[in-house]
């Protein structure tokens, strides 16, 4: 009996596996234990996903370290700015109102300069107004009497409160001063209705715009000192950029059109990536308009004048804009489904890739013109150029055989007229005239390019290349002039 329940207790089940072979099988695992290997899976799956974050954040530290550098300022300043909080002297100065410094610090800190001087201002601004009008209130309140204070108080601040946060609406003062009118109503509000229970209000009003202007020229002068980041240079490089991804895309769409050779992978996400340098003149309107509101509020810096011309920057964008849909809707033929025969695109490939050429020149030339500040010499030359490339083009598609403008009826597919005479189907060509046509447009759209860069030259003064010339060429002495003289007499 003995030997049969050991025998039992060491029973194992098998399963017979197609080979003829047989594996044990497991027994299930506990309750507990599948409980913790959920844990477990839990906890390995958080702690990857924080692998995972960090290294994100480390890349993102790596490839652009302004952003690491603004985490530090903003650093700094609240450590400055907390010492009102930590030494005794300063304390007893503002009490508990250097908070609102601390406060202030914390919102107005932004990333580039013109943005954080737009909102100090209009912080100091807003708290200034609100503080005035709220102190003039509480005055006419304490002439009518107490039983009146409570509606005048709330009547003002209905009517005010709704006033300001309409104005907000209004295009021109939600673009440059809605944080300001945002503060006012906060502002007046919190005064006005203090005002009711606190006795020396006048006080209260004073030290908190105190506080505000310590935290604001600390946030001004850590921005413009260590390591500033303009707006407006923003603007600029982003506006190069922008020209210098459209030419390029240009050139990659056009080229890939007519690219009969084969290429390999590598050269193929090269090609993606000119072709998608487009996209990011699209979706930049917002980011220039941002810029340039905020490059209005700066002081003048490096080859940038205080007046400098950024409204100009936008009608660029605007521009190169307008070209890019152009671009977008040329690589939609691009990729288009109906293919064009070979002879017709051998045609036409030489003539539309010196347009495409001559265009990309003319763009690279305004960035070029942007990036070096001078009026250049040539661009008047290179948009010859490219005119006279259109009308070859538009030669070129009168000169198409009328058998391919306009091809006779067809019987059938496999008609041997039409092999004979080589008559190609309406559909067959037409994603190569609208190429064509695109072409056209863009370079009068290009044009407009032209224009918008000249006047932003003669707005922002830049320097004509004889100016530089000039510059560089040194001075003749004039002591050597009589010493000559003096030797041929």
């Amino acid at each position: 009996m003995a030997q049969q329940k050991e025998l039992r207790s060491v029973t194992e089940w098998r399963i017979k596996m197609t080979d003829g072979s047989s594996e044990a099988l497991a027994p299930e695992a506990g309750l507990a234990c599948r409980a913790w290997l959920a844990v477990k899976g839990l906890i390995m799956g958080l702690i990857l996903k924080v692998c995972n974050f960090l290294k994100k954040a480390w890349n993102l530290g790596q490839n652009e370290p302004r952003k690491v550098i603004h985490c530090l300022k903003v650093g700094m300043a609240l450590t400055v700015v907390s010492l009102f909080y930590y030494m005794r002297p300063l304390y007893e100065g503002m009490g508990g109102n250097a908070m609102w410094a601390v406060m202030t610090v914390v919102v107005v800190f932004e990333n580039t300069v013109g943005a954080t001087i737009c909102k100090c201002l209009n912080r100091i601004c807003g708290t200034f107004i609100a503080g005035s009008l709220a102190i003039g209130i509480h005055w006419i309140v304490s002439q009518s009497g107490k039983e009146f204070e409570p509606f005048i108080n709330g009547i003002s601040v209905f009517l005010l409160a709704s006033a300001v946060t309409f104005s907000r609406f209004i295009p021109s003062v939600k673009k440059r001063f809605d944080y300001g009118a945002m503060i006012f109503i906060l502002t007046f509000s919190l005064v006005t209705v203090s005002g009711y229970r606190v006795d020396k209000l006048l006080e209260l009003a004073n030290n908190r715009v105190y506080t505000i202007i310590i935290g604001t020229a600390l946030c001004i002068m850590i921005t413009m000192i260590i390591c500033p980041i303009w707006a407006g240079e923003e603007l600029y490089m982003l506006i190069t950029r922008n020209m210098d991804k459209l030419a390029y895309s240009l050139d990659g769409c056009v080229g890939e059109y007519f690219n009969d050779s084969g290429s390999s992978s590598d050269d193929d996400k090269e090609c993606d990536k000119k072709l998608l340098g487009y996209k990011c003149v699209l979706t930049s309107k917002a980011t220039e308009e941002a810029m340039a509101n905020f490059a209005r509020w700066e002081p003048a810096h490096g080859r940038f004048n205080f007046r400098h011309p950024w409204k100009q920057y936008l009608k660029v964008g605007a521009s190169m804009r307008a070209c890019a849909y152009c671009i977008d809707a040329l690589d939609g033929c691009v990729n288009s489904e109906n293919e064009v025969p070979e002879s017709m695109k051998k045609h036409m490939s030489n003539i539309a890739l010196k347009v495409s050429s001559e265009s990309s020149r003319v763009i690279k030339e305004l960035a070029r013109t942007m990036k070096t500040m001078t009026k250049s010499s040539t661009v008047d030359y290179l948009v010859g150029e490219m005119n006279n490339a259109v009308l070859e083009l538009q030669e070129d598609l009168k000169s198409l055989p009328t058998s391919f403008i306009n091809p006779q009826p067809l019987q059938g597919a496999d008609c041997p007229e039409k092999k004979k005479t080589g008559t190609v189907a309406l559909m067959d060509i037409m994603p190569l005239v609208t190429l064509t046509s695109l072409l056209i447009e863009i370079t009068t759209r290009i044009e407009g390019m032209v224009n918008e860069v000249e006047e932003l030259a003669e707005m922002g003064e830049y320097k004509s290349v004889a100016d530089e010339k000039n510059q560089k060429q040194p001075a003749v002495s004039k002591t050597n002039v009589p010493d000559e003289h003096k030797e041929e007499v």
